[in-house]
């Protein structure tokens, strides 16, 4: 995960599983308070390896009245994984590892969007006015 200049790149590998076989992958953003809502940016998978952006000015459109999540899964249309990091010793990386933070023009004011792990160490993004 690299926050800076506007973007979130998203960087890893699949685990278990391969991306080649003539699928798309995208990178899915889904509102958990509104499962419906969803952000779909193009991935580039290369055997199990990954790549994808978000454009921070694109969770603006949605302008939260205050605090609002987005959790992050990859997806080729017919399987959808949940983003996080599972293969290393860190437990608990919500309490220990700290994403900066971005910030960007919204209707309500300034949104501040920073990515973080969840209790389970998957990725999310905070999204505040």
């Amino acid at each position: 995960m690299w926050p800076r200049d506007g973007r979130i790149r998203v960087v890893g590998r699949l685990h278990g599983r391969r991306g080649d076989g003539g699928r798309d992958w995208q990178l899915l953003l889904v509102r958990r308070s509104s499962t419906r809502e969803q952000l779909r940016y193009g991935a580039r998978v290369e055997g199990d390896r990954f790549e994808s952006e978000v454009p921070v000015a694109d969770l603006a459109a949605y302008d939260p009245a205050g605090i609002e999540q987005w959790d992050l899964h990859f997806t080729d249309g017919e399987v959808k994984l949940r983003a996080g990091r599972q293969l290393d010793d860190i437990r608990g990386k919500k309490n220990i590892m700290v994403f900066p933070a971005q910030r960007v023009p919204a209707a309500r004011g300034t949104l501040t969007v920073q990515p973080y792990y969840t209790v389970q160490d998957n990725l999310s993004l905070e999204c505040r006015v």
